[in-house]
C-alpha cells in the first residue's frame, strides 16, 4: 500500500476480533508514532499500551465514545508531558500527528483502529487520569483502540472542491 492509498482508504474501525496483536506489531505501530513531526523536534509524546481486559472495560465506562474498547484487544493512550519548553505551545499538533501515524500504521498493517478524543475536554482528561492513575506531569491526549477488524468499510471520498480557495477567499 502506498502512502496516498493508505491515507485515502483508512477508516475508523469500531468492531474487533479478540485476536491479540503481537509484540512486534505493537512495537512497529509505536515506532511509527514516534516518527511524527514535532515542533522544534520536541517529541513530547509518551504512550501507554493497555491490553488488560478489565482496564479496557473500565475505561469504556468513563469515556462516552469508547464502547468499542469492550471488544478491542488493546488500546494505546497517547500522552503528553509539559516540559516548559518553547515547543510546548505546539503540543496538541505534535500529539495529533503522532496519533495519525498510529492510525495509518495500523491500517497499513491490515489492522483496524479508531481515535477516541480526550483533549481538549477537561472532564474526560480528569476522569481517565483517575481511572488509569496517570501521574503528573503527564496528561492524556488521545486514546486509540487497535485490533484485527471485525468489520469492513468501503472507501469514502471527502474532497470538497468548494472548500478550497486559490490565492484569495
Amino acid at each position: 500500500m502506498n502512502t496516498i492509498e493508505a491515507i485515502l482508504s483508512r477508516r475508523s474501525i469500531r468492531r474487533f476480533t479478540q485476536e491479540p496483536l503481537t509484540e512486534e506489531q505493537i512495537e512497529t505501530i509505536l515506532k511509527c508514532a514516534c516518527a511524527a513531526p514535532s515542533a522544534m523536534n520536541g517529541q513530547p509524546w509518551y504512550f501507554l499500551v493497555i491490553t488488560d481486559r478489565q482496564k479496557l472495560n473500565e475505561i469504556s465506562e468513563h469515556h462516552p465514545y469508547s464502547s468499542m474498547l469492550k471488544e478491542a484487544p488493546m488500546a494505546i493512550l497517547v500522552m503528553g508531558k509539559i516540559s516548559q519548553n518553547l515547543s510546548d505551545r505546539y503540543i496538541a499538533q505534535d500529539l495529533s500527528a503522532s496519533t495519525q501515524n498510529i492510525l495509518l500504521a495500523a491500517h497499513d498493517m491490515g489492522l483496524g483502529a479508531v481515535w477516541m478524543g480526550i483533549f481538549p475536554v477537561d472532564e474526560r482528561a480528569q476522569e481517565l487520569t483517575k481511572v488509569i492513575n496517570i501521574p503528573q506531569p503527564y496528561f492524556p491526549f488521545s486514546l486509540i483502540a487497535v485490533g484485527h477488524a471485525a468489520e469492513a468499510k468501503g472507501l469514502r471520498y471527502n474532497y470538497t472542491p468548494n472548500r478550497v480557495f486559490w490565492e484569495k477567499i
